[in-house]
């Protein structure tokens, strides 16, 4: 049997090169690489995968947001994260949004391969590195106060948590709202509740914080 797959991913030169990777096992053929939201819903629609390979980084848009939309369109078809997004932020809510594993950029090719197997066999793939973390977490209490600053930003919501990022890429409140279709108002909310989780006294510290997780 020949599973297809699709990337999206908005560097090109990295698709082609995970294509080749993913072809070498005969059987997975890469049918589609996508760069953005519009592209990847069009082709999953269209194409029907049994696989779609994400990146959370897609400029401005929401990769956690593209996995439901994905799913929504194409129940059937089973979502892989490859990010450089640090897991230890990423992986439960890439898997809450219905994601069936996580796996960072920076692993072996091997792993590469071991995780869209995982997945493909229908069981959910993480490392264990993210395994031992979350099976600690579920021991201890989540919200204690934290050493590392950016450790602080597992409290934040989906929603929080993608306003934060926009911010960190630049954008002002007026943008954020016209982006995500919400009123100024609801923006603002959300960043008074993300200073007091992130303990940021002041907007600029929040925005200074962001642009540093940003490009961290």
């Amino acid at each position: 049997m020949e599973y297809t797959v699709i990337i999206i991913d908005d560097h090109p030169l990295f698709s082609r090169g995970l294509s080749q990777l993913i072809e070498t096992q005969k059987i997975y053929k890469v049918i589609g690489m996508a760069k953005n939201r519009l592209e990847a819903v069009s082709m999953v629609d269209e194409l029907k995968p049994n696989l779609a390979i994400v990146d959370l980084n897609l400029g401005q848009e929401d990769g956690l947001e593209l996995i439901k939309d994905i799913l929504v369109i194409q129940p059937k078809t089973k979502v892989l994260v490859l990010s450089m997004h640090d897991e230890r932020f990423y992986a439960e809510r890439a898997l809450k949004a219905g994601a069936k594993g996580y796996i960072m950029k920076a692993e072996a090719e091997n792993q590469v391969i071991n995780a869209i197997q995982t997945v493909m066999n229908n069981e959910i793939y993480l490392s264990e590195n993210e395994k031992k973390r979350i099976k600690e977490l579920s021991k201890n209490d989540k919200s204690k106060d934290s050493e590392e600053p950016f450790d602080l930003i597992s409290l934040l919501s989906d929603r929080q948590l993608q306003i934060f990022t926009l911010i960190g890429k630049g954008l002002g409140t007026v943008d954020i709202a016209n982006k995500l279709n919400l009123s100024i108002k609801t923006i603002d909310t959300h960043k008074e509740n993300i200073k007091i989780k992130l303990h940021c006294g002041s907007s600029a510290e929040l925005r200074q914080m962001a642009i540093e997780w940003t490009s961290h």
